[in-house]
């Protein structure tokens, strides 16, 4: 024991030394770089002078002057890495801050509530009721003497649904001059808008969000206020008839019961949303549904929406089953089974967003589920015929998406190259399509064909829109020649300035320092 710790302690006093002999030689060497080179060099300048003739002395000015600008660069260069770094924890720290914020509000929601319900139950004890007789709205409206017709459900809103759908026939019987085609179903909602709404879109736009109708549920529409972000889903209600349901996204949001609601225990009735009201109103639909998450991003999507991130990727819509509640009992609505709702196939969830300090970004798994539409520009004013809104059974218009499939799928030639590009992108880059993005090209490309456009187009829309987005989670500082590299091929493969959008794309990301 005596000789391991005399080996112990001569180990720990030679590790101390030499730690220290390291940063001893760390600072002898800047100090000799500092002081005793720096002053040799301007010594052996000094003695080389009286041998400079005139071209030497031009030589030596510009050699200097090239040296102190490069000095310069780099200084200036240094700083802004420095500064930007400092910028960008600092947004950091203050959106943690945001969101510790956001949690301390959400705690005090849920202690005045506790407070309500206590509240409550003064009332109900001084009524002589027990909780489950006690319904909050229906007292309010019996002291203001109204009374709704008595609905014995823990479900309000949907019961009125299920009352209101009762002998209603919900089948679509679409009329001979409603049975258009894609291309004309663009043509068509363009001059509606324009001659009904006042609201004008160009043909590219509209054919790309028909195309992303077929390729997701979930759309998201992106760009700068006033472009017509919201105008849009909600002309797309009016123009098949069937209103499209606005929510607007709270930044508070932080679980699915901001979005679907939920059961109140001492009530024993269930918090109904508006969402959930139109999400099962749709179940008794065959037209097509949309609902309308204005700025989703005010709140962290994959938080909120991650339940329909995650359904709407199975295979069969069957098991697109969203959980209401954990079991059933007696009065529920008719379309709740084991306290499951299915999400039907005629609705699409329509997402705006910005992009500013007020504002999450969108991460990859929202956009890689979701089709993006960039919309940064008004479309100019359209002289349109009178036209007339449409009924549209979502049934007809999967059989028009089938059938673009099968009658313009990707070209051999397109699918050839797409793969080379893809292979230089991963190479360069590490970002790839992945099957789930070449999944959504085999099902965007042929309807967006099938709505005008062409091929070419259409898969500069999704490159630019689903995979040169990507690149800007890089460090794109390095990466100048290889995006250069990159607009060459594109050129090469697809034809000069035929990926129009990507090429735009990749320019402004050169751009960012």
């Amino acid at each position: 024991m005596v000789e391991f710790s005399r080996f112990y302690i001569n180990f720990i006093k030679e590790l101390l030394n030499d730690i220290g002999n390291f940063f001893k030689a760390i600072f002898k060497a800047i100090a000799d770089f500092f002081y005793n080179d720096i002053k040799g060099y301007v010594e052996s300048f000094i003695k080389s002078i009286p041998n400079f003739k005139m071209v030497d002395w031009l030589i030596a000015i510009l050699v200097l002057l090239i040296n102190l600008v490069f000095i310069i660069f780099l200084t200036i260069r240094f700083f802004q890495l420095l500064r930007r770094y400092f910028r960008f924890t600092k947004r950091e720290v203050e959106k943690d801050e945001l969101l510790e914020e956001i949690s301390l509000l959400n705690q005090k929601t849920l202690e005045l509530i506790d407070e309500k319900n206590k509240i409550l139950a003064m009332k109900v004890s001084n009524l002589g009721l027990t909780p489950h007789q006690y319904d909050e709205d229906e007292y309010e409206e019996e002291e203001e003497g109204v009374k709704k017709p008595e609905i014995n459900s823990r479900f309000t809103k949907l019961i009125e649904v299920d009352q209101e759908y009762e002998n209603v026939v919900t089948s679509v019987t679409m009329k001979p001059e409603d049975m258009i085609n894609l291309e004309g179903l663009v043509e068509r909602f363009i001059n509606y808008s324009a001659s009904q709404l006042k609201l004008f879109y160009n043909k590219q736009i509209i054919s790309a969000f028909i195309a992303g109708m077929a390729t997701s549920k979930i759309i998201i529409l992106e760009g700068i206020s006033g472009t017509g972000k919201t105008s849009l889903p909600y002309a797309m209600g009016k123009f098949f008839n069937h209103d499209a349901s606005i929510i607007s996204v709270q930044p508070a949001w932080r679980d699915r019961t901001e979005l679907l609601g939920y059961l109140n225990e001492f009530t024993k009735k269930f918090n109904e949303s508006d969402f959930l009201k139109s999400l099962y109103e749709a179940t008794f639909r065959e037209d097509l549904s949309f609902i309308i998450l204005d700025e989703m991003n005010l709140a962290r999507i994959e938080y909120y929406f991650a339940e329909f991130l995650s359904i709407l990727e199975m295979p069969n819509p069957k098991e697109w089953k969203i959980e209401i509640v954990s079991t059933d009992v007696e009065g529920d609505p008719v379309n709740i089974s084991s306290g499951k709702l299915v999400v039907p196939q005629n609705l699409w969830f329509i997402g705006t967003a910005n992009r500013d300090d007020s504002t999450f970004t969108i991460t990859d798994k929202v956009y890689d589920r979701a089709t993006p539409i960039v919309i940064n520009t008004k479309a100019d004013f359209i002289d349109a015929p009178m036209t007339d809104s449409i009924v549209m059974s979502f049934e007809y218009l999967d059989n028009l998406f089938k059938a673009a499939e099968k009658d313009y799928p990707l070209s051999p030639k397109t699918a050839d190259n797409l793969a080379k590009l893809d292979l230089y992108i991963t190479a360069k880059f590490n970002v790839t399509f992945g099957n789930r993005i070449m999944k959504q090209i085999k099902q965007f490309i042929p309807v967006y064909v099938a709505c005008g456009r062409t091929e070419v187009e259409g898969l500069d829309y999704i490159v630019a829109n689903k995979i040169i987005r990507k690149f800007e989670s890089l460090n794109l500082s390095f990466l100048h020649d290889e995006m250069d590299e990159l607009i060459v091929l594109m050129d090469k493969l697809f034809g000069k300035n035929a990926f129009i959008t990507s090429i735009s794309a990749l320019e402004d990301l050169k751009k960012i320092q």
